[in-house]
């Protein structure tokens, strides 16, 4: 059974009834984690570095759209628990070495700050916008003292985020797809990505884009080479590491991932993003949406792919 399994490349219920295969909740909760965690890392870094007006897209704009995006996440996760009212039992301990409990956890104190740290911004982003309570202008304005303090709680925060994403999956030793440590690391550069691609869409000034262009091609080169440091992992491992890579390798995975995520997602918008650096006039939104859509296919193929592999037994 376990074989026919692996040759068919995907897990069957009627075959096995205990497997709970996830649908299109968990990678789009994978996808918002890590473009949340990239726009929030980048908002806090170029606060820290004084840069509020000079990319305000970054800084202002961009995290006003963290809120909602986690919103729309977090639902999404919701949507997948199979026991739905429990969900509150993960903040009833800490557990240091469960992936889930520090996401659960992270997430907890991210959300809030996503909130406030939109609110610092109201102002500059709608200047005529006027908060209908006196106290509320006045906290938010006590708290703009302490932005910077702030956006370095931010910027760790958001690399736990953006890494956790990953090491979530890196955690089901069941799964030998899933189960390395470059999962981590791979997740957090696609999510960094992401945000940088969101940013260059929202931005106005050709230094803006020309910036995050820059910033992009740099994560592209890191993904690329994680991707090939997890494939040269997986074939220099046992065989039913060896069998998961071949899902990709000739396998059912190959043409999804090779032409979505690696080509489409990766070579051709940083292709485009150099051409555009070099100042031949291309649209920097299609690159920018291009990195996107590879950012979420990546996370929707890894997620399939890894309940794909199963361990012989």
């Amino acid at each position: 059974m376990i074989e026919e399994i692996i040759v068919s490349g995907r897990m069957n219920p009627e075959i096995d009834p205990y497997l709970h295969v996830w649908g299109w909740e968990i990678p789009f909760y994978l996808f918002i984690g890590g473009l949340v965690a990239g726009i929030l890392f980048f908002s806090a870094l170029y606060t820290i570095r004084g840069k509020e007006n000079e990319y305000p897209s970054a800084v202002k704009i961009a995290p006003m759209f963290t809120p909602i995006l986690l919103g729309l996440g977090l639902s999404a996760l919701l949507l997948d628990l199979s026991h739905k009212l429990y969900f509150w039992q993960l903040y009833t301990n800490i557990r240091w070495e469960s992936p889930m409990s520090w996401g659960a956890w992270t997430l907890m104190i991210i959300y809030p700050l996503t909130i406030v740290w939109s609110a610092l911004w109201v102002k500059d982003v709608f200047p005529k916008w006027n908060w209908r309570y006196q106290w509320l202008e006045e906290t938010i304005e006590t708290i703009r003292q302490y932005k910077r303090q702030m956006a370095w709680i931010l910027m760790v925060l958001s690399i736990i985020l953006g890494m956790y994403t990953g090491i979530l999956l890196s955690a089901f030793n069941a799964r030998p797809f899933w189960n390395t440590a470059i999962l981590g690391p791979l997740f957090l550069t696609s999510g960094l990505s992401a945000g940088a691609a969101l940013i260059m869409l929202l931005s106005k000034t050709t230094k803006e884009k020309h910036l995050f262009a820059r910033i992009d091609l740099m994560l592209i080169g890191t993904e690329l080479f994680l991707i090939i440091h997890l494939f040269m992992g997986l074939l220099a491992g046992t065989q039913v590491h060896i069998e998961a890579a071949k899902l990709f390798l000739g396998g059912e995975f190959t043409n999804s991932f090779w032409i979505f995520v690696v080509f489409g997602g990766l070579i051709f918008p940083a292709t485009l993003e150099i051409l555009e650096l070099r100042k031949i006039k291309i649209p920097h939104y299609i690159s920018a949406i291009l990195v996107l859509f590879g950012s979420l296919a990546l996370r929707f193929i890894v997620v399939d792919a890894g309940q794909a592999s199963r361990w012989l037994y």
